[in-house]
């Protein structure tokens, strides 16, 4: 009985620092306006995972010039005429430096399944893709995280805030939180995408976003092709400019 209070008093103190760790999404901050002129140009962070899979399809679907920043070009199973691969290391500034220059704006999926230890891949590979993009003054960035963040802690319900978050996820979840923290400190314009837990499920449109989105109590969803719809709309509409806003089924 000692050992379950404790480790629920663990995972409440986890849900509280995530949710002061990270952006409060309904705190303004100083807002510029946002470019609502379509870009042409658009650089995939994380292309070959399941989301950035889907960014790189649909943006191709809808006529932009796409660049896949990848570790592995074999892990991106996509040929088009509109599309370049860019094989670089996030933690790598140069690589990141070299497949920023050229671009209109910037989706990052950036993840990676190094669950059980700390690492700051999240953090540092953003601070040199925001440090790139105000170099060559690359102004838009959606970048995509998770619910269970910030004021949006404890919104993916009971499973995953006592037992998935932290018992598997705690420093993959922590390292998210300084992401966010970079991003809303830096001068570009930005949008942050926080999804319920991502499916497979093909995309059908129906989903819902806003800051309160998400439950206390029951696991919410959404299919990865959803939430790459939503990033791409993100390029033009300025309703979530510098704010982070939830997306799920």
């Amino acid at each position: 009985m000692k050992f379950i209070l404790l480790y629920l008093f663990y995972a409440l103190i986890l849900s509280f620092a995530l949710k002061q760790g990270a952006l409060y999404s309904r705190v303004k901050s100083d807002r510029k306006d946002g470019n609502n002129e379509k870009p042409e140009r658009i650089l995939v962070i994380g292309a070959t995972g399941g989301t950035g899979q889907e960014l790189v399809r649909q943006l191709l679907g809808r006529e932009y010039q796409v660049t896949a920043f990848v570790r592995n070009p074999a892990g991106l199973k996509i040929e088009h005429p509109k599309l370049t691969i860019a094989q670089g290391n996030v933690l790598d500034y140069e690589s990141v430096e070299k497949a920023v220059r050229g671009n209109d704006a910037v989706l990052s999926a950036l993840g990676h399944k190094r669950f059980f230890y700390p690492t700051r891949i999240l953090s540092k590979g953003t601070h040199n893709l925001l440090r790139a993009m105000e170099k060559f003054g690359v102004s838009r960035l959606v970048c995509e995280t998770s619910l269970g963040i910030g004021n949006s802690a404890g919104r993916l319900g009971l499973y995953y805030t006592f037992f998935t978050i932290p018992v598997i996820l705690p420093f993959y979840f922590w390292d998210k939180a300084r992401q966010e923290k970079l991003i809303t400190e830096s001068n570009v314009n930005w949008t942050i995408v926080r999804p319920g837990v991502l499916t497979n499920n093909p995309k059908h449109g129906n989903f819902r976003h806003g800051p309160d989105i998400g439950s206390y109590i029951w696991t919410v969803r959404i299919s990865r092709g959803d939430v790459a719809e939503f990033m791409i709309c993100q390029l033009t509409d300025d309703t979530y400019l510098k704010m982070a806003v939830a997306v799920a089924k």
